[in-house]
């Protein structure tokens, strides 16, 4: 992960953000929403990577109470298998848990195995199954979470 900065995201970095949920997601949130996670939504927590001025990667977060939902986590195409997204997950599993929360969640694919292997890394385990979560195709979510000790 050398020459990648990460950093808490800020209201001029939802443009960068929307555009790789749109390269990432087949059902990405829109610019509007991102604007509103970066600047109003008082429990969002956003990061993001950097290589040169280029945001490449980001993560997001919903504080509530001792628990961390994390939204979205994606690295842009082309600067993938760069333990890019490892880093921001642990920058960002570092800051909240010495901030006070003490459970994190997340909904992933059943299909991306990739991603799966990558929060088990972590010590997210699955505990349960949402159902014809994904829009797009009906796909269901495998529903994650990692207990602090």
């Amino acid at each position: 992960m050398a020459d990648v900065l990460v950093r808490q995201a800020k209201p001029g970095d939802a443009e960068a953000i929307y555009q790789i949920e749109k390269l990432c997601f087949p059902d990405p949130w829109s610019r509007e929403a991102m604007v509103y996670e970066l600047e109003k939504n008082p429990r969002a927590f956003y990061i993001v990577a950097e290589m040169g001025k280029k945001v490449v990667g980001y993560a997001g977060l919903w504080w509530i109470e001792d628990e961390g939902h994390i939204t979205n986590v994606a690295v842009m195409p082309g600067y993938r298998n760069r333990k890019i997204a490892e880093g921001i997950i642990q920058v960002m599993l570092d800051f909240t848990c010495e901030e006070g929360i003490k459970h994190h969640t997340l909904e992933v694919r059943r299909s991306n195995i990739a991603a799966i292997a990558l929060y088990e890394k972590f010590g997210f385990q699955v505990e349960g199954v949402r159902k014809g979560y994904y829009l797009n195709n009906g796909e269901d979510a495998l529903l994650m979470w990692r207990h602090a000790e």
